[in-house]
């Protein structure tokens, strides 16, 4: 037995080839299934399908999801994390939508926001610790510590006889 959206489809498809226009088709099919419709979208969608000359009712595989789509994000992913997902929506030429669900379900990433992670990384990895006094990287303050913190530092810079002794880098998320 076919589902109600399935039946729907079959039937519209019957009103296109009656030659009926898609808001009368949609009062039909809404006066039929009530509440069980398909949606006004859904309807002019796949009136517009069987217009352009479209046979099936069945929707078809994602391509999208493919495992070569996946294997190639991966690879993306591995070269360079501070990709966005419109950065691997243009690389790849995939929709952004099935990127995010590839780097979601495929990868396990909830959120793409390297942006700011690997950049304080790399600059706190670029630092050379032989021409720097011991100590200085335990005043490095990074964008997960409170802006107090950085306030007080700053404070205590301005009453120093030291003040040079002190570096702080901050990092604004944006």
């Amino acid at each position: 037995m076919l589902s109600v959206q399935m039946e729907q489809r079959v039937n519209l498809k019957f009103l296109v080839k009656l030659e009926k226009i898609c808001t009368e088709a949609y009062v039909m099919l809404k006066e039929v299934y009530g509440d069980e419709c398909l949606s006004r979208t859904q309807v002019f969608e796949w009136f517009k399908r069987f217009k352009e000359g479209r046979e099936t009712t069945e929707d078809g595989p994602s391509t999208s999801k493919t495992n070569e789509n996946i294997e190639t994000i991966g690879k993306l992913i591995r070269e360079d994390r501070r990709l966005s997902i419109r950065g691997f929506a243009e690389i790849t030429g995939i929709d952004k939508e099935c990127v995010r669900q590839i780097l979601h379900e495929s990868f396990n990433m909830r959120k793409v926001c390297a942006k700011n992670s690997a950049k304080n990384g790399d600059i706190l990895n670029n630092i050379n610790t032989d021409l720097v006094r011991p100590g200085l990287l335990d005043m490095v303050i990074t964008c997960d510590e409170s802006n107090n913190k950085v306030q007080a530092l700053i404070n205590e810079m301005k009453f120093s006889s030291n003040a040079t002794d002190f570096y702080v880098f901050y990092f604004r998320i944006i």
